[in-house]
């Protein structure tokens, strides 16, 4: 009888030793563990993240894991929480979509918070995000079409993936691992409204949650909890509810030959990640012939049909909220139009009462290509077009953003990045020394590293 797909899981993950690993893969997790870090660092003031920590500071608890950049320490599973909150609180964190999309990165702080509880090195902790990376990626190829186009948030792929993380750390038997993500599995599926018309704190929350149960899960199982081992194939599983089509060898084939960190992308933007390619080509656009937005008579952005539906949805005209802006596509454009750039700013409270964004939003409009759809995801292709006022028209083509692995972003790219996000709570010395100390993290402890992040 073939293993179940949860077993397979569970066999390559306990099986895989930093040794294993590839010199190329480990400079990788250092990389996104730097970024996530700086984009916690910039999650640090958010309301959201604030609203948590206060939450559970106020219920206490055993003091075994540090809060990024806070210092607050409190049981693992809270910590994954907040931290995760934390890293994806700007969507300034990395991004994979294929026939899904997904942010592995979000699952960064259960390795974190787990390891800091049992007390384990660097090493063992890049281990259990090399695997967060592995199995977060391929799930994101697995569903044909993905469970995003079925009207489910990718938080459903993330729920069979932190329990793996954590329980990896925990030292979990290969029937507690096969049990947690079977805990896990069973109650985390997400549906899409988070991401879908007018966005919420839970747009960034979502996908923290289905770490945080996973931590959960994974002590469960640890304890002697029982769960459905056929939680993918079984009778009204995973596969069975949400329908075909399946590709098993994408989610447990070949595993070890390569790894899929290597095919991951960075955000140049805090943005949406469909939003990306479209902000590259509109800021080429206008830079290169330096027009003002009140130059601007019509922007028309061609992109595939998916985009269209996510980011020209009427509420995306008139955001409300940070959470909402970030992914409007008109409200992406607009700011980029009047400011020429786009950082974490362009969804201040302030910003989005800037007059010169509502002077010219209602002049961008979306179109829906069916050639770009085909060429998605192995492209994200982007049609830029600007029409003056005086009748000039300017356009730009792009295929994908900065931050794909055809087009990394570079050390000097992360370190601006990294320093833009914690110039208000770390001095450039301090900046620095984090930079240096997780790029020769493999030699420290993971309690070491977490006090070193402390502000």
């Amino acid at each position: 009888m073939e293993k179940t797909i949860s077993r397979q899981i569970a066999e390559f993950a306990l099986s895989l030793r930093y040794e294993d690993l590839p010199e190329k893969v480990v400079n990788e997790v250092k990389r996104y563990l730097y970024d996530s870090v700086g984009c916690a660092y910039g999650g640090y003031h958010t309301r959201d993240v604030n609203i948590l920590r206060d939450i559970y500071t106020g219920m206490g608890g055993s003091a075994e894991a540090t809060l990024i950049g806070f210092g607050d320490k409190m049981p693992a599973v809270n910590a994954t929480l907040v931290n995760s909150l934390m890293v994806r609180a700007l969507d300034f964190n990395d991004i994979y979509w294929k026939e899904d999309p997904s942010h592995p990165s979000d699952l960064i702080p259960a390795a974190l918070a787990v390891g800091e509880m049992v007390d384990v090195s660097m090493k063992d902790v890049i281990v259990a995000i090399v695997l967060a990376y592995e199995f977060e990626q391929r799930l994101c190829l697995f569903a044909v079409p993905g469970v995003r186009e079925r009207k489910w948030h990718h938080a459903t792929l993330t729920q069979f993936v932190s329990p793996i993380v954590a329980g990896k750390l925990l030292g979990l038997t290969e029937d507690q691992m096969v049990m947690a993500i079977g805990i896990n599995g069973c109650h985390n599926h997400t549906i899409g409204c988070p991401t879908a018309g007018k966005l919420t704190m839970m747009k960034n929350t979502v996908d923290p949650m289905a770490v945080q149960t996973g931590v959960f899960a994974a002590l469960m199982a640890q304890n002697g909890y029982s769960g459905t081992e056929a939680v993918f194939e079984g009778k009204e599983g995973f596969m069975d509810v949400f329908g075909p089509e399946w590709d098993k060898e994408k989610l447990v084939g070949g595993l070890g030959e390569s790894y899929k960190i290597l095919e991951c992308s960075m955000k140049a933007f805090p943005t949406e990640a469909l939003t990306h390619t479209h902000l590259s080509a509109t800021l080429n656009v206008v830079r290169k012939n330096n027009i003002s937005y009140d130059q601007i008579d019509e922007v028309t952005i061609t992109t595939i049909a998916r985009a269209c539906d996510i980011l020209f949805d009427p509420h995306k005209y008139r955001p409300e909220s940070r959470e909402t802006a970030d992914h409007s596509l008109p409200y992406c454009i607009a700011a980029a139009l009047v400011d020429h750039q786009i950082t974490t700013n362009s969804f201040s409270d302030e910003k989005l009462r800037d007059e010169r964004i509502w002077a010219v939003i209602d002049k961008i409009k979306g179109e829906a290509s069916e050639e770009f759809e085909k060429m998605f995801p192995a492209k994200q292709p982007s049609k830029v077009v600007v029409r003056t006022t005086d009748g000039r028209e300017y356009s730009e083509y792009l295929e994908y953003p900065k931050g794909d692995p055809r087009e990394p972003m570079t050390m000097d790219d992360l370190t601006a990045k990294f320093n833009s996000l914690s110039d208000a709570l770390l001095s450039a010395d301090r900046q620095t020394e984090i930079r240096e100390m997780i790029f020769a993290c493999e030699s420290m402890q993971i309690r070491d590293l977490m006090q070193k992040l402390v502000v």
